[in-house]
């Protein structure tokens, strides 16, 4: 029953996860430690490898259709990496709950700047630039061109998502995706199958260190992986069937929802 259980659960939170890009950490969290009673750093570790088995699964798709930006996937991902790897050691030193609030602020404003501000992509930026893309939507298939700025303050970002990913075992996805789309301009539809390409990597590095640390649990990480890998089959088929400015709207109430499951673990309510 418990391996129909987790099954289950990597299943459910891995559609979410793949959908929006942040992984399904956020669904693996709460289950772990409020249902399995797993400690912080065992359900940490179990979600981490979670993700890396919703963004193996997303990837491969979203690669094969050209929707990831492989390229802007593996710059910002220098950065997060290397916040990863601090992530993993720092979770001993740092007291969690304060870790947790400031996570969620940082939703609830990436939250709200998604709704209060339209998408901007800068259409007409075919200048000759190396930062210049073009993407397809499949529910609107004509050919569409955009330009990343910030890419410094970008990866600078990127390393803070890269701690927090490791820490919490949430994904940094839900910070990567309001910032490629917000502060770089990337589109939503690109921006959420990049970050699924990017958390594998992310999750991998922390991952390591947790299983070093003796802390990773190999059959409910096992049975969770599973569940993910199936799940993020699903989630891709799904959301190339949702329209782009629908698609800001949910990440947003997403991120708000995210963001009170956050405090209440924090306060200790969960």
């Amino acid at each position: 029953m418990l391996i129909l259980a987790l099954l289950a659960v990597g299943i459910g939170a891995s559609i979410i996860g793949t959908i929006f890009g942040i992984g399904g950490g956020i669904i693996f969290i709460p289950i772990l430690t409020v249902l399995l009673k797993l400690s912080a750093n065992e359900a940490v570790a179990v979600s981490l490898v979670g993700i890396i088995a919703t963004s193996t699964g997303a990837a491969s798709y979203y690669v094969k259709q050209g929707a990831s930006n492989v390229r802007l996937g593996l710059l910002l991902e220098i950065t997060t990496t290397l916040g990863a790897m601090m992530g993993a050691f720092l979770a001993i030193y740092v007291a969690n709950w304060i870790l947790l609030c400031v996570f969620a602020c940082v939703l609830i404003y990436s939250g709200a700047t998604m709704i209060l501000k339209k998408e901007r992509v800068i259409a007409d930026a075919d200048d000759g630039s190396d930062m210049c893309f073009y993407y397809c939507d499949e529910k609107d298939p004509a050919e569409k061109r955009y330009k990343i700025i910030n890419i410094k303050s970008g990866l600078a970002v990127c390393t803070g998502a890269g701690v927090l990913s490791s820490m919490t075992g949430v994904g940094g996805g839900t910070i990567k995706v309001p910032l490629m789309n917000v502060h770089m301009h990337v589109p939503i539809k690109v921006a959420s199958p990049t970050s699924s390409y990017m958390i594998g990597i992310t999750a991998f590095m922390g991952a390591i260190i947790y299983f070093i640390q003796g802390e990773l649990l190999l059959d409910y990480a096992a049975a969770i992986a599973v569940g993910a890998l199936i799940g993020s089959f699903i989630g891709t088929r799904v959301a190339k069937m949702i329209d782009a400015g629908p698609m800001r709207r949910y990440f947003s109430i997403l991120l708000f929802a995210i963001s009170i499951i956050i405090f209440l673990e924090a306060g200790g309510i969960l």
